[in-house]
């Protein structure tokens, strides 16, 4: 049999496989349809091939193109997989967090999101591409600035200008910024006399303005993490940083018109005094801190109102669409009667989203294309129908997918495998004779017969005019990475004083603890200076000068115990430092027997990464964090040098710590080395026993658990299995510490959480950093573990990127109402999630439960206790 053309191991543009589309007469049609003005069309097609048709008519066309789903998590993968198609970043426009009606506090990354979609639409003309924005149901129903009063809010900050800075923060406060002590997230707004900084949501970096007088006299772009500048321009845009925006005049006498309609006679006091005060502040042209819950007095803006006169929508699911409008506008009016009925709301509020009449008489007057889906063979869908059928699912099974491929090809198909392991790929192919060749032009279009490979992650793959086969990492896997587009938050670290409020403990140098008591102003031979105020014992006061912050810094103390003051004039805060340089003497003298002992010894240096080591890596199912790639780095730089490794991985839950000790496992085991991971409870043990063989099932790697919840044949059968080199990796508590426990070629000791365990068990630790590599994960590091990595001790890595799809926590105390848990519950579970109800008394959690039942018949509620 000749061998197949050849493999394109390369395409550096995916978007050249959009072309393809152009092979449906159907698309043609659909394409010609869309370019006639205000023209609409109506497809059916695979949900599959929904992100690539998208892209492809996005594309074509050269239109702005709003992408509407029914639900929000639709939302969210459409976006992902429209932008590895599109090769531009789709932008989403996220639902509110609360229901209509509910008075809570806002969120402000999702907040900023919402603007820089609006902001991206609004200035359409002035991006190299067209915007695309996807939005849920939710999402656009909530009514928003008028496009008129967005718009003229933007204005231009130029090198020279002449303002007075204190009406330049009152304008950008009434444009929804947030006046704060340091800007470090965007929508904030910071003055340190003629400094004034700023984050707009539309900026990838603050501005620093700096005034000499009333005068800009230079802008600068900075670092929010280390507050650094970073270089020079001559101009600054800002816009809204939020969706209520300061009125004019003419709103204001629009707004006390609306105030008259609205009628709190039927609210209680409580209610009524919050809405006297809030809405006076609101005529008075000032925000209040519940200002989104007043958005309806002056919005009635609607996303698609920001949409340029030649867009596109997209809406996905039109009947699905329609129902979630309707089923979200039932929920708010049950809501409404409900706070109406307790006398929470006024009567005559204006409502605070479009129903589904009012946005399907907005969307009549776009260009849009409505999608449908099919089931392969059902024939059901609405429209033309694009010719897709599902591509096989192999589920792991290589040598058929090969075999299934070779066919193919003989018979002068097109073949594309987009794959996150395209290089392993490839040497799988190429052993089975299908032989790699370069392509006669880079990222030309696949030819019939041809096998394309193209490096990336999609969901699904299909098959498109029996023709085209397209697969994916699910197909041949039978997994995908659950790939996110990962945004870095910004870290808040005490950087400068501007952190320490009134109030706080503080330590100065030489005089010792005291109680910060705020700036003040003093005039000295006629010149004022500021001074920070720090309250002592026995009302003793000292005034340091702002020039000289370096010498206070925040108290840090352990446990929660409020620290003493010292008194100033007294030998007390110098004998208390006099004790702790002696206690860190004896500390250093320890440390520097241990690490010296480490220098002079030779550990083994570990080999550079095998195949298998990259199999592994690559079948990790999630996409990897900017931190973990790096932190995985050092930790491989680290075990290929000679000197023992001792490094400590610090992150929170859930911002894989563990995969780094997998991956660092695994290559021990590849130098024939064995591993022990220690863990400070049986609990922990079994997850981690779970998750090692689940993520090393496809290797020869035995794991074994040495805990309680083994029997005492089976620990002793891994006991054995250590000292004859048949265990490669065992996970285990204080158990793996006794006496009894010897390693073959011991080689990799991680250590989880390592302050739980006890003294005893750390001197084990420390006799064991002198021989063999040290792996140390912790969330909450005790300082002195911190302290020695941060002064250079031992080595540390720091793992800062939240995974895909964490959510912020957010906190609400209130008074106990059950309507206020049902709809909390309600909520949760309507985005699949789950809800823990946390009660304090085991007696009486039954009846808790219960009454949990009644109040919400329509969960599955299980008790868990001890």
């Amino acid at each position: 049999m000749a061998s197949p053309r050849g493999v394109w191991r390369k395409v550096l543009e995916i978007t050249r496989l959009l072309n393809l589309a152009a092979e449906m007469p159907a698309y043609r049609r659909l394409i010609d349809e869309l370019k006639q003005p205000g023209g609409s069309a109506s497809i059916s097609i695979l949900d599959a091939a929904k992100p690539y048709i998208i892209a492809a008519v996005y594309k074509e066309l050269g239109l702005p193109v709003l992408l509407i789903t029914a639900q929000p998590e639709n939302s969210r993968r459409l976006q992902e997989q429209i932008t590895a198609w599109a090769n531009i970043p789709a932008v989403l426009f996220p639902e509110p967090v609360t229901l209509p009606y509910q008075r809570t506090v806002s969120d402000d990354s999702m907040m900023m999101e919402r603007i820089q979609a609006l902001s991206l639409l609004a200035n359409s003309e002035l991006n190299k591409e067209p915007p695309l924005v996807v939005a849920s149901a939710p999402a656009i129903m909530q009514k928003v600035a008028d496009f008129n009063h967005f718009t003229s809010a933007w204005h231009r900050v130029r090198l020279g200008a002449d303002i007075e800075p204190l009406s330049l923060i009152r304008r950008w406060q009434g444009m929804g910024y947030k006046l704060e002590s340091v800007v470090e997230v965007p929508g904030n707004i910071s003055r340190r006399g003629g400094i004034v900084d700023i984050y707009p949501p539309t900026s990838e970096l603050p501005a620093r303005l700096e005034f000499f007088g009333n005068t800009i006299d230079s802008i600068r772009l900075f670092d929010p993490v280390s507050q650094r500048s970073l270089k020079a321009v001559s101009q600054v845009d800002i816009g809204p940083a939020g969706e209520m925006l300061a009125m004019s005049s003419g709103d204001r006498a629009e707004l006390e018109k609306v105030i008259k309609n609205i009628d709190c006679g039927d609210c209680n006091d409580l209610t009524k005094e919050q809405y006297r005060q809030e809405l006076d502040m609101l005529l008075e042209g000032q925000l209040p801190a519940n200002a989104e819950f007043y958005t309806q007095l002056l919005n009635n803006g609607s996303i698609l109102d920001y949409l340029p006169s030649q867009s596109l929508v997209i809406l996905d699911e039109m009947v699905s669409i329609q129902e979630a409008v309707e089923s979200l506008d039932a929920e708010a009016n049950e809501l409404l009667d409900y706070k109406l009925e307790r006398g929470d709301l006024p009567s005559n509020l204006p409502q605070p989203y479009f129903t589904w009449n009012e946005l399907e008489s907005r969307l009549n007057k776009q260009r849009r294309l409505s999608l449908s889906s099919w089931l392969a063979g059902s024939g059901s869908g609405v429209g033309q129908r694009l010719s897709f059928k599902q591509a096989i699912n192999y589920a792991g099974r290589l040598p058929g997918f090969i075999e299934k491929t070779k066919q193919l090809l003989n018979q002068k198909k097109k073949v594309i495998i987009v794959s996150h392991q395209a290089s392993r790929l490839a040497e799988l192919l190429a052993e089975k004779d299908v032989i790699a060749e370069p392509a006669t032009e880079v990222g030309e279009a696949p030819l019939p017969g041809s096998l394309t490979l193209v490096q990336g992650m999609l969901n699904q793959g299909w098959i498109m005019n029996d023709n085209i086969h397209l697969f994916s990492d699910d197909e041949i896997f039978g997994f995908i990475k659950q790939g996110r587009l990962v945004k870095k938050r910004p870290a808040a670290r005490i950087e400068s004083l501007v952190d320490i409020t009134t109030g706080d403990y503080v330590v100065h140098i030489e005089h010792g603890i005291a109680r910060f008591g705020g700036v003040t102003t003093m005039s000295s031979t006629g010149v004022e200076r500021e001074y920070l105020l720090l309250q002592y014992a026995a009302g003793d006061r000292l005034y340091v000068p702002v020039d000289q912050i370096d010498r206070v810094s925040r108290y840090i103390g352990a446990g929660d115990r409020l620290p003493t003051l010292n008194r100033l004039g007294t030998q007390e805060w110098a004998k208390s430092k006099q004790k702790a340089r002696e206690s860190a003497e004896g500390v250093a003298r320890e440390l520097l027997a241990l690490y010296a002992a480490r220098q002079v010894v030779d550990g083994f240096a570990f080999s550079a990464d095998t195949v298998w080591q990259q199999e592994l890596e690559a079948s990790f199912p999630y996409v990897e964090t900017p931190d973990q790639i790096v932190v995985q780095e050092q930790v491989k730089a680290d075990m290929m040098k000679s000197r023992p490794m001792d490094r400590l991985v610090c992150g929170d839950v859930g911002y894989g710590k563990t995969e780094v000790a997998i991956r660092a496992a695994f290559k021990t085991v590849m130098d024939y080395k064995q591993v022990a991971f220690l863990v400070p409870t049986t609990v922990l043990a079994q997850q981690h026993l779970f998750t090692f063989r689940q993520r090393l099932g496809a290797f020869p790697v035995r794991v074994e658990m040495l805990s309680r919840f083994r029997s005492a044949a089976e620990q002793q059968q891994t006991i054995d299995g250590l000292a004859s080199g048949n265990v490669d990796i065992c996970i285990g508590t204080h158990r793996l510490l006794q006496k009894d426990v010897l390693f073959k070629d011991l080689g990799l000791l991680i250590i989880d959480e390592e302050q739980r365990f006890g003294v005893s068990h750390k001197e084990h630790f420390k006799k064991m950093r002198r021989q063999v590599d040290v792996l140390t994960l912790s969330a909450t590091p005790i300082p002195r573990t911190l302290n020695m990595s941060l002064v250079g001790v031992r080595d540390m890595s720091v793992m800062e990127t939240p995974p895909a799809e964490r959510l912020p926590i957010k906190t609400y105390v209130t008074q106990y109402d059950d309507r206020l848990v049902r709809e909390a519950i309600l909520r949760e579970l309507e985005r699949n999630g789950q809800v823990f109800f946390v009660h304090n008394r085991v007696r009486s959690i039954a009846y808790t439960t219960d009454k949990l039942r009644a109040l919400v018949p329509e969960t599955k509620i299980a008790i868990a206790h001890g």
